[in-house]
């Protein structure tokens, strides 16, 4: 019985159990691996201008003997001059046209990113968008006719189910590992990501494997690979992958709008467990309303503090954190049923959602088509965009009234301190209200010439020369 347990195992055809149990076959991943291989790329970005230590590392010495959530863009390439970073990624190709999924933090500040395929071309890849608080990046390459992967249904993905990760760790191209699922909607809990629920698994994920993604035994992919749960900045059991319909959500935006949109109750929510008996409930299930934003769609609902919310949309809520990411999908001006309990009483109400305010970030991040970079802009080394009316009210500034700059990627321009999120209101003297001005107010500037740039920063206005490189 011995040999003939440990020949199935060997052999991967057999798995005996009890006495009269029928023998079942184990999964043969090798079908998903021959169709998805070729659409899982290697991510490549380098990072010029100061410095910065790399986000998976330890932050300090009493971080290195604490248990950490790590974030993964590779292995730490060998500068090639004392200013630049490289760092290794995975990503996979979602459309034949050349869009491509990885991590945000794997391309975070890259003034260049490449992109090797399976069949070892390789490709510069634009930075269509970005969100840093779902992690998420779309890249674009001039390419056609490319293998894609198969979109799946996060929202049905269930414990114990089999998971297959394709991706770089370490460098090492084309790597498999596999697992199961080990939970599903984990919130860590982290600051950066609060609005995402997290697929857990045991899929062995390293260095490298971010952006990589997470396929189900049907060889759809159902997750992109971000973080690991570790102490010794290695694999130690526990990976987290962002739900694909999350991702493709921001794909969708991104695309459509250029940045990502995200939806606010107006309430800010801490854990029930605590309070129980002060409050007599049965149990510790749901969100404990701590602080009600005046004017927003939860203050006139008429949501208060003190109230306990059970669920969101017919979600139930067993704990805080689960509620900010699925308010965070919710799309902005639509009308979300809330189930709370007040005074043992449970009642029901609609709410209006509203819309997040865009950090600075995530108003970087927004590069679209617009402003992509050419002609004078590119002899800037900017990128600049639009502002929208919601934004622009939010940076309190008037209709008409600058840019936004949504990448630097000239060393003039860095060198001058510019930086993305910047807004720029006036080009030698001339006011800029949208992209086309901007590259208006900018064409007649030469190689060697010196730009006035007007730049609000913050709440601070000052103006910069930025002189062009006559070697460009």
């Amino acid at each position: 019985m011995g040999w003939l347990y440990a020949r199935a195992l060997l052999g991967g055809a057999l798995v005996l159990g009890t006495a009269g149990v029928q023998a079942q076959s184990l999964p043969d991943f090798t079908a998903v691996v021959e169709k998805n291989a070729p659409a899982v790329v290697h991510v490549e970005a380098k990072t010029t201008g100061a410095h910065k230590k790399a986000k998976g590392g330890s932050a300090d010495t009493q971080d290195d003997q604490e248990e950490l959530l790590r974030r993964f863009f590779g292995m730490p390439g060998a500068p090639t001059q004392p200013r630049e970073q490289t760092s290794l990624g995975s990503g996979f190709i979602i459309s034949a046209d050349g869009y491509i999924l990885t991590n945000d933090h794997v391309v975070d500040d890259a003034d260049e990113v490449k992109v090797r395929l399976q069949d070892r071309r390789s490709f510069t890849a634009k930075v269509v968008g970005k969100d840093p608080q779902y992690d998420i990046a779309l890249l674009k390459i001039d390419a056609g006719s490319l293998p894609a992967v198969s979109i799946g249904d996060s929202r049905s993905v269930k414990r114990g189910q089999w998971a297959l990760a394709i991706g770089s760790p370490f460098g090492l191209d084309a790597t498999v590992t596999h697992g199961i699922i080990s939970a599903v909607g984990r919130n860590l809990g982290s600051s950066d990501q609060p609005y995402t629920s997290f697929i857990q698994t045991d899929v062995p994920i390293n260095r490298g494997n971010s952006g990589g993604p997470l396929f189900n035994l049907q060889g759809q992919v159902i997750g992109v690979n971000s973080q690991i749960y570790s102490t010794s900045g290695g694999y130690q059991g526990l990976s987290f992958s962002i739900p694909i319909d999350v991702a493709m959500n921001v794909v969708g935006q991104i695309k459509e709008k250029g940045y990502v949109s995200r939806g606010m109750l107006g309430v800010t929510v801490q854990p029930v467990d605590p309070f129980v008996k002060n409050l007599a409930l049965a149990d510790s299930n749901g969100a404990l309303v701590a602080q009600v934003t005046p004017g927003s769609g939860a203050d006139k609902a008429g949501l208060k503090q003190g109230d306990v919310i059970l669920s969101f949309n017919g979600t139930p809520i067993t704990q805080a954190p689960d509620l900010p990411p699925l308010v965070g999908i919710t799309r902005p001006g639509s009308i979300a049923k809330v189930e709370f309990l007040r005074d043992h009483k449970k009642q029901a109400v609609e709410v209006k959602v509203g819309e997040l305010p865009r950090d600075k970030a995530a108003l970087a991040s927004a590069a679209t088509g617009e402003g992509a970079g050419g002609g004078s802009e590119a002899a800037l080394g900017l990128a600049v965009q639009d502002i929208d009316a919601s934004t622009r009210s939010e940076l309190g500034l008037k209709a008409g009234e600058g840019v936004v700059v949504s990448r630097v990627s000239g060393a003039a321009a860095s060198t001058a301190g510019l930086q993305a999120g910047d807004v720029i209101l006036m080009v030698n003297q001339k006011r800029v209200g949208n992209a086309t001005a901007f590259r208006d107010a900018a064409r007649g500037i030469k190689s060697g010439d010196t730009a006035m740039l007007l730049v609000r920063r913050d709440d601070s206005t000052r103006f910069v020369g930025l002189t062009v490189p006559s070697d460009r």
